[in-house]
């Protein structure tokens, strides 16, 4: 019925043989991204094999049909009546895993949001986001790490940087990238006028270094005293790291982490987020070259485009994309988040499939 899924059903079948085989054991970092695939593949594989188990069990079933005995036949109906939802429920499953983009597959993403337009109301706003995506991130049982972060003069953050982990993560969040605004009226604001304000998304995979592989001939590192809030530790250690990846002119990258108190740690988490930038160009140039294929109304993740609005006069959360407006600002800034999530999930599985069945 899937070609692909017998093609994955192989392919796990031969990453057990290798995870069992001694000499690849004995190279850690081999071994270690084989049993990374061996994992992922083992999402699709284990759904994929209990499908083809209940369609055995059916076409047995439905063989006891035709025997002559009554109460056989009446035990084979009674066997097809549970086994045949339970199929169906899989092939649903199964065609929803087909519909992701391996590209899409990972567990653990990088969050950057970042205050825009508005000053200290952006970054109020860029709170806001934080809290809303950390509470539906604990919600969904995911871990939240703080990476690096910049305080606003008056509150939230001119930037924050976190790594979100767990299962289905980037799946759920893929489409949050992109500049949010607010229409609300600032705790500054002495006339009650309402302002509009930015803050922008930015949603990445995390890869590791099997991935993606950077030439540290091409990094330039430079350690400095760290600057904001944090005390005298803050001001007398060297501890913050400013990396530049340098690889060409276009792809010039820069990151600079100070959250962690020692050089080491904060060399490590920036290299963490400098790999997911790294891969984000990466996949941009992937989906450039097949614009014209792939690219769905919902966009295409570039952090400049509008992408939603929040309206606090009237209580409504735009989402200009897919025409969508929900009138529960409160609640998913308190993290219920898939008021908005899952509709756009549901909209980007039409597109795909329409899109399969054109053949494109």
């Amino acid at each position: 019925m899937w070609p692909v899924m017998e093609q994955k059903l192989a392919r796990f079948h031969e990453l057990q043989k290798q995870l069992e085989d001694p000499d690849i054991a004995a190279d850690a970092h081999k071994s270690a991204a084989i049993a990374r695939e061996h994992g992922s593949l083992r999402k699709a594989v284990l759904p994929y094999q209990e499908f083809l188990s209940l369609e055995q069990q059916i076409a047995d079933a439905e063989a006891m049909l035709q025997e002559p005995d009554a109460e056989m036949k009446q035990m084979a109906e009674d066997e097809l009546a549970s086994l045949r939802p339970r199929r169906d429920a899989l092939k649903n499953r199964i065609e929803d895993q087909l519909l992701v983009d391996p590209s899409e597959d990972f567990d653990r993403l990088i969050l950057e949001i970042r205050a825009g337009t508005g000053g200290d109301e952006a970054a109020l706003f860029a709170g806001d986001l934080f809290e809303m995506y950390s509470r539906y991130a604990r919600a969904r049982g995911w871990s939240v790490e703080e990476i690096d972060h910049s305080p606003g003069e008056a509150g939230g953050f001119k930037e924050i940087v976190l790594s979100v982990k767990g299962d289905g993560v980037y799946q759920a969040l893929r489409f949050e990238s992109g500049g949010h605004r607010v229409q609300r009226v600032p705790k500054t604001e002495t006339q009650g006028r309402i302002h509009t304000s930015m803050a922008t998304v930015g949603v990445m995979p995390e890869p590791d270094e099997v991935n993606v592989q950077i030439n540290p001939a091409d990094l330039e590192i430079e350690v400095m005293r760290a600057g904001g809030a944090g005390g005298q530790h803050v001001n007398k250690t060297e501890s913050a790291v400013r990396i530049w990846y340098k690889k060409g002119t276009p792809d010039q990258i820069e990151v600079k982490c100070q959250d962690g108190r020692s050089q080491h740690k904060n060399k490590e988490q920036a290299m963490r987020v400098l790999r997911s930038r790294v891969y984000e160009q990466q996949q941009e140039r992937v989906h450039k070259a097949r614009s014209d294929m792939r690219r769905t109304l919902i966009g295409g993740g570039d952090r400049s485009e509008r992408i939603r609005t929040y309206n606090f006069p009237d209580g409504r959360v735009t989402d200009h994309r897919i025409g969508l407006t929900v009138y529960k600002l409160q609640m998913i800034l308190a993290g219920e988040v898939d008021h908005l999530i899952q509709p756009l999930g549901e909209h980007d599985k039409k597109e795909r499939l329409a899109a399969a069945a054109s053949g494109k």
